[in-house]
């Protein structure tokens, strides 16, 4: 893989005199607190500002104050004037605009495209504090105020929406959020690495149109540099007409019989061979946005190619026509050593809200500040998901020294604790220091995930760095508990007993959540993910596991409704594998299509990426419209009386009117409670209540708890038990 530069290894720029802030500045009296007359670089997010290294903001912020800038914040600006984005002065350097952590389209509806009543990353979580789209219109605000500072866009909204995407809350595919937003440049994926490259380079004089050589940045080109090859996939291939093999003796050998020279017995046949292409000097031309926009199955081709160019070890560029201009996208980042990731998390963060936020609750803070990161990256390669396209599927890894510092920082600091670490993880839990056996594989391997259709026989799934891990954080003095939160991979799991023993018997804390996503082969296939006899293997372990240790102790599975993939009937079969094993789901999550994950393209086109892609290819099922994907979601809830005259309906058009009646094995009874069951009842799933933020994308996500439903009812053998 390519060498580059250490992040920290840049000269200091000559404002590292300033020191380090307690916090980074959010208004001008906290500049001139500093002594700062000016910031170098100013930083817009859509979230409240928080310093700590879970939010992607102050990760940056204090990534860039290493560096020796001076930074400025400001989070969720009134972005209906331009005041806001005037009151620290012009940025000497750049401006940096992000959405926050979540899409602000995510943030902001439901999978129903209605509007949360809340917002987990808002003071007092209160909804409407940023706008839709926030990239474009922070951006617009940013030229407003300061027209000639270049304007660097970022974090998960930006980088999902590099190319042409399609749009789930509009319907239709929209053009790269680079254009929109008129920004210079676009860094995706974690951005340490291209941030802190950009900001000295611009320190240095360099102007903004000449950074075009950055990895894990996007810019908009009319004219294609000289030297670069062309890779064409702007068309579908169409297997043509077959014609026979030419005789390859026949352009060499003479038509009329004439001797063979002497001492020369052999003739000369010439062989076709593809030329060599260079692949550092050689970009793939994807079909432009007029083409995908008219065409979905041209659409699936393009996601298809850009999935294709994820590993960083032999990504090429990607460049899309868009009207007169490209855009052009160099290959992701090389993702951030063991050494590098470390300083990243050990910077100067306070580790709570600003200041200016006084006894406010930030929910999303609340829910990790006594929790530790110990990971980045995730292979498994899920459809529905955008860590693999966000952060990549090589895993980045902390050291167990630094793991430990951020555990006794906490206990020391962080007002609150209680001596309980709630989550060591990452984005999986059960990832830690898993790898490729051969980095020269791992640097040429296209796969879009290790685990799927099967754990590959290169990856590494030794769990004992993550025994010998857990073992350590646990007997530091002050530390009574540690838990594992964070979303799990099963499959991965089961390969390790040593494991699963050590993570039941000291870490989890009464539920386990886990995600096998559905039960039928049909959506499991689409979205890539194991067979449910995988889960029922962890299962048993797990179970074991518990009562050697002597505890009651359940398992929390997740599952998604209306995913591509997903037919009526494979609902009806996962809702009677829910009722078998007495499971009560009381929030679920409808499939919502995020841009430029695979499932979305699936969903926008009804083909299969996940295959070559042919006019006359695989065609996906794909649950639309409101009154499908609320059958669907009342599977999953089949317990809930509101649902049962949908379900009645649905099964009897299915025929299995067999599954209504008042016996257990029943889907739905005969019988309907008085006030249940009229057209705007809904159950409690995405319409209201508290909404958790797991693993994934992001997307909002509640656990089943197997408490009773709304209309009541005991709970089954076999769930959980209320707490």
């Amino acid at each position: 893989m390519q060498q580059v530069k250490s992040l920290f290894s840049y000269r200091p720029y000559w404002a590292k005199r300033f020191g380090t802030a307690p916090l980074l500045p959010c208004t001008r009296e906290e500049m001139d607190d500093l002594g700062w007359d000016s910031c170098d670089i100013i930083l817009v997010t859509g979230d409240a500002y928080v310093d700590h290294p879970s939010f992607g903001m102050a990760v940056i912020g204090r990534v860039l104050e290493a560096q020796g800038f001076r930074v400025g914040i400001i989070a969720q600006p009134d972005w209906i004037s331009v005041e806001d984005f005037t009151r620290l002065g012009r940025p000497n350097l750049f401006w940096g605009v992000t959405a926050g952590n979540m899409d602000s389209m995510v943030n902001r509806y439901t999978s129903d495209r209605k509007v949360r009543s809340d917002d987990a990353y808002t003071p007092d979580g209160k909804g409407g504090s940023r706008p839709d789209r926030s990239v474009l219109v922070y951006s617009q605000r940013c030229r407003e105020a300061f027209a000639d500072v270049p304007l660097v866009i970022g974090g998960i909204e930006a980088s999902l929406r590099r190319i042409a995407h399609y749009d789930y809350w509009s319907d239709k595919v929209r053009r790269s959020v680079l254009l929109d937003a008129k920004a210079d440049l676009l860094v995706y994926g974690n951005g340490e690495r291209q941030v802190v490259e950009i900001a000295h380079r611009l320190a240095a004089g360099e102007p903004i149109d000449r950074l075009r050589d950055i990895r894990g940045t996007a810019f908009i080109t009319r004219d294609i540099p000289d030297g670069w090859e062309e890779i064409d996939s702007t068309e579908i291939d169409v297997p043509g007409k077959v014609e026979a093999h030419a005789d390859p003796y026949a352009a060499a050998a003479p038509r009329a019989p004439c001797a063979t020279p002497a001492g020369q017995g052999e003739v000369a046949v010439p062989v076709l061979r593809r030329p060599r292409v260079d692949r550092e000097r050689s970009y793939i031309r994807m079909p432009s946005y007029e083409a995908v926009k008219q065409d979905p199955v041209l659409y699936a081709h393009a996601s298809r190619v850009m999935h294709l160019e994820t590993n960083p070890g032999n990504a090429r560029v990607l460049v899309q026509r868009h009207g007169q201009r490209d855009v052009w996208i160099n290959p992701p980042p090389i993702p951030l050593t063991t050494r590098e990731l470390d300083r990243v998390f050990e910077l100067p963060y306070t580790r709570r809200p600003h200041r200016m936020y006084g006894d406010a609750r930030i929910p999303a803070w609340e829910m990790i500040r006594f929790s530790v990161n110990i990971m980045r990256g995730c292979f498994g390669g899920c459809t529905f998901c955008s860590i693999t396209e966000h952060e990549g599927r090589i895993i980045q890894n902390r050291s167990e020294d630094s793991i430990v510092r951020e555990i006794e920082t906490i206990r020391d600091t962080v007002p609150g604790f209680t001596g309980v670490i709630s989550d060591v993880g990452g984005p999986t839990a059960n990832m830690y220091r898993l790898a490729c056996k051969s980095p020269k594989i791992e640097a040429a391997c296209r796969k879009p995930s290790c685990v799927y259709p099967g754990i590959c026989s290169n990856l590494k799934t030794d769990h004992a760095p993550l025994v010998r891990l857990y073992r350590r954080v646990r007997e530091l003095p002050g530390i009574k508990k540690v838990l594992v939160a964070s979303g799990l991979r099963y499959d991965l799991a089961v390969k390790s007993p040593e494991y699963v023993k050590e993570l039941v018997t000291h870490h989890v804390g009464g539920y386990l959540k886990i995600a096998p996503e559905h039960t039928e082969q049909g959506p499991l296939s689409k979205m890539m993910k194991p067979g449910i006899g995988t889960y029922d293997r962890f299962k048993e372990m797990f179970e074991k596991f518990s009562r050697e240790a002597g505890k009651e102790q359940y398992l929390i599975p997740y599952f998604i409704a209306a995913h591509p993939g997903t037919t009526d009937e494979d609902m009806m079969h996962l809702a009677l594998w829910l009722k078998r094993n007495g499971f009560r789901a009381d929030q679920v999550q409808t499939f919502l299509p995020s841009p430029m994950a695979t499932a979305t393209a699936m969903y926008h086109s009804g083909t299969n990426p996940l295959r070559k892609v042919r006019r006359n290819g695989e065609k996906v099922p794909v649950p639309r419209g409101l009154r499908m994907r609320r059958l669907h979601k009342a599977f999953l809830r089949y317990h809930d009386a509101n649902n049962w005259p949908l379900l009645r309906d649905a099964l009897k058009r299915m025929g299995r009117a067999d599954l209504i009646g008042n016996g257990k094995r029943h889907l739905v009874p005969t019988w309907q409670p008085r006030g249940t069951g009229g057209s705007q009842s809904r159950g409690r799933g995405e319409a209201g209540g508290k909404v958790f933020l797991t693993r994934h994308t992001g997307l909002p996500k509640t656990p089943s708890t197997g408490r009773k439903g709304k209309a009541g009812g005991r709970r089954r053998r076999g769930g959980p038990a209320p707490r």
